[in-house]
């Protein structure tokens, strides 16, 4: 069964900098690239972040390019989300998931909140 559990948000002043986790199991991890999504109040999911399975490509959404870097972890199953400078308009769940861009399992985890406010 596949599974994601997310952690490390929370409240933050503009500016600030938050490190998120995603932990993973059911498939197999190192397969498969891995993505960040968000979603804010009233819009749609959005991609935030892409990695390749060997860490070797990233894609980023205009939005956060030089602020958030993806990385992970093979070893521990994990994928972060370092997120520095950050602003009002990143508030959001974030969640994660397996693919490049598109979702490639149907199941997310419950997502961690995000919240940018001063």
């Amino acid at each position: 069964q596949v599974q994601f559990v997310e952690s490390g948000g929370g409240l933050v002043q503009p500016g600030g900098s938050l490190r998120l986790s995603c932990a993973a199991s059911g498939f197999t991890f190192s397969s498969y690239s891995m993505s960040w999504y968000r979603q804010a109040p009233g819009k749609e999911r959005e991609l935030v972040a892409a990695l390749t399975s060997s860490s070797g490509s990233t894609n980023y959404a205009d939005s956060v390019k030089g602020r958030f870097t993806i990385s992970r972890d093979n070893a521990k199953n994990t994928v972060y989300l370092q997120m520095n400078s950050l602003k009002p308009d990143d508030t959001a769940v974030y969640y994660c998931n397996a693919g490049w861009g598109k979702a490639t399992f149907r199941s997310w985890g419950q997502g961690t909140q995000v919240t940018v406010s001063s």
